[in-house]
């Protein structure tokens, strides 16, 4: 008797895991596509919100070079460059637009755009995901912080201050981790802009 029974909790077992895997497996299939279209989306408007003179994103810039660039910035392994676009208008070129993750936020990577002008000009910067603490870290992600990026030069790397110093961008009250982490994302992308000029 108990040997039928372990049988039949067996089979029973078998089919519930069998069916729950086909579930999942066509929920994916549903999903899929409609995530990676809302994904396509914000990144189409994280580019256009650095970047609101460009009118196409299409043209991708050879990555094959930027291990070495982040290397020779000191940025190794702090953070990754995801991908570049030239930003154009009209059809000419009038900078380029960094997709950059960066390892070291509080709440573990920050991934976001960076436009940078022909110039030499930071144009801004739209945070793609960012976890870090609510009321803190979360501040990177405010028009207040983000606004100081615009209208630096991007002929170095940047730096922050908690002082108020001049020049550089001031911390986020509380959160300096984070900070650091939007710097040298920002400067990974100044590191690259500056190799293809």
């Amino acid at each position: 008797m108990k040997k039928n029974t372990i049988l039949k909790d067996t089979i029973h077992i078998t089919i519930i895991t069998l069916v729950a895997g086909f579930a999942l497996g066509l929920v994916n299939e549903i999903t899929k596509e409609p995530i990676a279209h809302q994904e396509e989306l914000a990144r189409q408007e994280a580019l256009q919100a650095v970047f609101a003179e460009a009118d196409d994103f299409t043209e991708v810039v050879d990555l094959s070079g930027a291990d070495t660039v982040l290397a020779d910035a000191g940025l190794s392994g702090l953070a990754d460059i995801d991908e570049a676009v030239v930003a154009k208008s009209g059809g000419e070129s009038v900078g380029i637009v960094v997709t950059v993750t960066d390892h070291e936020g509080y709440g573990g990577d920050i991934q976001f755009t960076v436009g940078i002008s022909n110039e030499g000009v930071i144009t801004g910067i739209s945070i793609l995901s960012i976890d870090e603490t609510a009321g803190l870290g979360m501040n990177a992600d405010t028009d207040a912080f983000k606004s100081q990026f615009v209208g630096i030069s991007a002929e170095q790397p940047i730096e922050y201050t908690k002082t108020g110093e001049e020049g550089k961008i001031d911390a986020i009250s509380g959160a300096t981790v984070t900070t650091n982490a939007m710097v040298n994302g920002t400067n990974a992308a100044i590191a690259l802009y500056n190799s293809i000029q």
